[in-house]
């Protein structure tokens, strides 16, 4: 952390607190239009990495590794206002393992057990010595095939309805690419028409396979310990409020990054063992407690939930892979994927949130422009954050003749 950063950062603190580095909220305003060049290069330079809201991971690593704030005070920073007490959550969680398929196969292990989930009845497989891999899948509506493999496959048993697998440790899943080890138990559930692979295990072992698939396993354990927090604040909440039956959430960065034992570590352990079951609530319900790796200098609000608001953030800056980022794009890629605008002549960014460390650049782009020779169309600025694979929506444009050099387009 730069050190006028950091001196400011001490000072606010000394004088009451980090509410006292919150400044006023800028009015949101609309960029200049930006005429797009036929063919032209379009570049956007920005900060921060993800959306913003709530927790920043590298604010919390900041504020950490400086010595600044536990993990209760990086909390009740990034949401603010939650209950002073914290909650508790228990139980298991039901995750998708994404990168299976419908068809579920592992290797054979000890204590081996397929059991139908309707009825819990349980059937033992580590009798079968030949086995050397088991696989589950689908047969008809409402079945399941349970068959072993030993020189060729071999079907031992069909089941009514889904089934999940168990053993006395670790499962190996074979997925694309090569094997994953989970705890818990594996589940061929059936879900939207069709089977998925769904791993079913107590919430303090989910917890600590996330805390470092989502930070570093050397980052500071107070940063660790707040991220193990969220966590499980956050799987809590989707578990509360899905909709689906076959799971609560998913594995990817969608949801909350999940690896199963490969995510595991001491300091990730260490981190949910050291805050098991705390969950963050607001006035005794769950909070929704989202996080991104890098805010770039001011969380985002979420006008949903009182404890998720728009506030400057002193801890940033650390994470100088997300600070200054470049993409560039040709006009034809942006009318490929607007193909009724024709041929793109102008860009603009309509409104910004209006907080930013940048008084020049006003804020997060939240809608765009896009003008061309047959039309306009007006674009969310999420939507060409995920269409186009941006950091963040914090972030300026300029456009380029390929052979125009400036300093805003060098040649």
């Amino acid at each position: 952390m730069p050190a006028l950063r950091l001196r400011r950062l001490l000072a606010a603190v000394a004088a009451g607190g980090l509410a006292a580095t919150m400044g006023p909220a800028a009015a949101a305003r609309a960029d200049e239009p930006v005429p797009v060049p036929d063919p032209g290069a379009i570049t956007l330079t920005g900060d921060g990495y993800g959306h913003g809201v709530g927790m920043s991971q590298y604010g919390a690593y900041s504020a950490a590794y400086n010595g600044l704030a536990g993990y209760k005070k990086i909390l009740r920073f990034y949401y603010r206002g939650i209950d002073k007490r914290f909650g508790e959550a228990r139980g298991r969680m039901k995750v998708l393992v994404s990168a299976d398929n419908s068809t579920l196969i592992v290797r054979d292990a000890p204590g081996l057990v397929v059991r139908r989930v309707d009825s819990g009845r349980t059937f033992h497989l580590d009798g079968v010595k030949r086995a050397k891999r088991w696989r589950v899948r689908a047969v008809g509506d409402d079945r399941s095939e349970v068959a072993y493999r030993s020189r060729g496959w071999h079907v031992l048993r069909t089941i009514r309805g889904d089934v999940e697998l168990q053993a006395h440790g670790p499962l190996s899943l074979l997925v694309a690419g090569g094997v994953r080890d989970y705890r818990g138990a594996l589940r061929s559930a059936s879900y939207d028409g069709h089977r998925v692979t769904v791993d079913v295990l107590p919430m303090e072992a989910y917890v600590r396979g996330v805390v470092t698939s989502e930070m570093y396993s050397n980052w500071p354990q107070q940063a660790l310990r707040a991220q193990a927090v969220a966590s499980r604040t956050y799987a809590a909440y989707e578990r509360a409020h899905t909709a689906r039956a076959a799971y609560d959430l998913c594995d990817t960065a969608s949801c909350q990054a999940y690896r199963g034992v490969a995510g595991e570590s001491s300091g990730g352990t260490k981190a949910a063992r050291a805050t098991a079951h705390q969950v963050l609530t607001d006035d005794g319900e769950l909070a929704y407690a989202q996080f991104s790796a890098s805010n770039g200098g001011w969380t985002v609000a979420d006008d949903r939930f009182p404890y998720l608001q728009a506030r400057e953030d002193d801890w940033e800056g650390t994470s100088t892979d997300y600070y200054g980022w470049t993409k560039t794009l040709s006009d034809a890629d942006v009318e490929a994927q607007w193909p009724a605008i024709g041929n793109l002549t102008s860009l603009t960014v309509d409104q910004r949130d209006g907080h930013d460390r940048d008084a020049s650049r006003g804020g997060r782009a939240l809608t765009l422009t896009l003008t061309g020779d047959a039309g306009s169309v007006d674009v969310d600025a999420a939507t060409f954050q995920r269409r186009f694979g941006l950091r963040s929506t914090l972030f300026t444009v300029v456009a380029c003749a390929p052979d125009q050099a400036t300093p805003d387009c060098p040649s």
